[in-house]
C-alpha cells in the first residue's frame, strides 16, 4: 500500500470514529468523576480554566444538539491534530542538500 492511501484512509477512519463513534459513546460520567460523586468530594471540584472554550466537555458552543456537537467537537478535534502534528512534521522533517551530486574523490596520481 502506498504511503499516500495510507495516510488518507487513516484519516478518514479517524474523522470516521471522531464524528460517528460519538453517537455511541456513554453520557455516564468519567471513572474520576463517579467516583468523586459517590464519595462527596465533588461539589468541591472547581471549574477548570478552560471550561468555557469552544469545545468543553466534548461539545461543541453553539450547537444545541448533543450528538452532532459531540461529533463536530471529534472531527475539529482530529483535523486539529492533524495541522499541529503535520506543521511540526513539516517543521523537523529531514532537508536534502539542494545539490544532489556528491563530488567523489580525485585519487592521487602516481
Amino acid at each position: 500500500m502506498r504511503t499516500r492511501t495510507f495516510v488518507i484512509t487513516g484519516l478518514l477512519v479517524a474523522l470516521l470514529v471522531a464524528g460517528v463513534g460519538s453517537f455511541y459513546a456513554s453520557s455516564h460520567p468519567d471513572g474520576l468523576e463517579y467516583v468523586a460523586g459517590k464519595t462527596g468530594f465533588l461539589d468541591s471540584a472547581e471549574d477548570s480554566p478552560t471550561s468555557d472554550s469552544p469545545f468543553a466537555d466534548y461539545q461543541t458552543a453553539g450547537v444545541d444538539d448533543e450528538r452532532l456537537g459531540g461529533g463536530l467537537a471529534g472531527v475539529i478535534g482530529v483535523l486539529l491534530t492533524l495541522v499541529i502534528a503535520g506543521g511540526v512534521a513539516y517543521a523537523v522533517r529531514r532537508r536534502t542538500p539542494a545539490d544532489d551530486s556528491v563530488d567523489e574523490p580525485v585519487e592521487a596520481e602516481r
